[in-house]
């Protein structure tokens, strides 16, 4: 058995349990092959609210879309039309993505 000893566990001030700390080469392994995670309220702003996932994002963000069109480079009504749109180019989806600081999977909702 292969278990790590190198384990530092946290607790709080009535000793309970509240942190583990491991060697990051083991915190690497384990996420290593994580796929990016959606929050619920994005999730729930695509379905309950009809949004395109970009604009779901960006509200979740509390970005206008006059800031994200800054961080691309482009006019705010330009944004605007891409936000409304379903389906994007992946290389627009991916420089959209990065506008907003996620990875472009969090926007395949």
């Amino acid at each position: 058995m292969n278990a790590s000893t190198n384990i530092q566990i946290i607790k709080d001030t009535k000793g309970k349990p509240t942190f583990a700390v491991i060697p990051y080469a083991e915190y690497l392994s384990l996420t290593k092959n994580r796929a990016p995670t959606i929050p619920n309220a994005v999730v729930g702003k695509v379905v309950n609210k009809d949004m395109t996932p970009i604009r779901a994002w960006r509200e979740h963000l509390g970005l206008t879309q006059s800031e994200v069109a800054q961080r691309l480079w482009i006019s705010q009504s330009a944004y605007a039309q891409q936000e409304a749109k379903g389906n994007l180019r992946k290389a627009t989806r991916e420089k959209i993505a990065e506008a907003l600081g996620i990875e472009p999977e969090q926007l395949a909702i």
